[in-house]
């Protein structure tokens, strides 16, 4: 039964099977072909940013930032492109090393410095955001680029860009989390990080690595944010870092580190991006929906936390069950 309960994907796609059908009862508009094509843009921002948040936490951190970085990146991206005047694709990558660096800025400041994670990015949150507000008197930019839109818009093959944005970034993470050194020192760390360095791993090196992947993957999801409205905004990304972590925990990510899968990450994705279009779909209020997000995390951190008290009590009914029936049968 532990086992069972330990599977690190059948959890969460059952999760979002219950979430979806519950949805799909809720409102006849949520199967409608128009409203599906939607939902898979929306997840692909949502799922991207959420794969440097996983990877954080499954360093031992957490990473509060995301959302306000987005705003900042966007209004970098729009002052750059609509203001200087510059070129689209080299605009696009200065951005995204941009993001690196500012997912380095979190790395050291926690890893070098001490400095908890938490209040770290929670620092970055506002202070992120402050800055986006700098640019442009604090009002949007809008109508970048019309080399822009297509870059969210666009398909190949008949299938969106975003859906191979996905399988190419959730595959590289898989592969490096499974199959190279950082992704095994990620996991020590996060496990346990007295013994890591005591087995020679840089604690502070693999740390400080995990921000800036995290940054890396913010600024990619900035740059589909700003090309799915062709805009700027000092606005843009608010409680994204909220669905980021949501996604990674219910997911089955640990937040106490060292566990999880990158996979299970987009599962957790799917199943936050429909819980917030249903209640969209059922006109419920964006306060309402932020409560429910809250729930969602506190009910995924908790099913973590008394994973292994579960899966115990469980065996213990089943078990005692069986014995009772065995008695049953020996009577007769």
């Amino acid at each position: 039964m532990k086992r069972f309960l330990d599977a690190q994907l059948l959890g969460p796609l059952a999760a979002m099977g219950l979430v979806t059908l519950v949805v799909a009862l809720s409102t006849d508009r949520f199967l409608d072909p128009g409203n599906l094509s939607n939902l898979a843009l929306q997840v692909s921002i949502v799922s991207l940013v959420a794969i440097g948040a996983t990877i954080v936490i499954f360093a031992g951190g957490i990473d509060l930032s995301s959302g306000s970085m987005v705003a900042l990146l966007t209004m970098v991206l729009a002052t750059l492109v609509k203001t200087a005047g510059l070129p689209l694709w080299p605009t696009l990558l200065g951005v995204l090393v941009l993001g690196t660096l500012l997912g380095a800025l979190n790395g050291v400041l926690t890893a070098f410095l001490r400095i908890p994670s938490f209040i770290v990015t929670l620092a970055g949150l506002i202070a992120y955001r402050g800055l986006a507000l700098m640019f442009n008197a604090g009002s949007p930019i809008f109508s970048l680029d019309p080399n822009l839109e297509p870059i969210f818009y666009g398909s190949f093959l008949g299938i969106p860009l975003p859906f191979y944005y996905v399988v190419l970034f959730y595959g590289a993470a898989t592969v490096m989390m499974i199959n190279t050194r950082l992704g095994r020192e990620i996991y020590a760390v996060g496990g346990n990080p007295a013994a890591a360095k005591l087995s020679g791993i840089n604690v502070r090196r693999v740390q400080t690595w995990a921000f800036c992947i995290a940054g890396f993957m913010t600024a990619v999801g900035a740059i589909l944010m700003s090309a799915r409205l062709n805009s700027g905004s000092p606005n843009y990304g608010q409680t994204l870092e909220l669905q980021a972590i949501a996604a990674a925990v219910v997911g089955g990510a640990s937040l106490a580190g060292g566990r999880g899968n990158i996979l299970s990450t987009l599962v957790g994705a799917l199943t936050i991006v429909i819980v917030q279009n249903g209640l969209n779909l059922n006109a419920a209020p964006s306060a309402v929906q932020n409560v429910i997000l809250g729930l969602i995390i506190l009910v995924a951190v908790g099913v973590d936390m008394w994973r292994s008290e579960i899966a115990r009590s469980i065996g213990g009914l089943l078990r005692g069950r069986m014995s009772k029936a065995e008695e049953v049968r020996r009577g007769t």
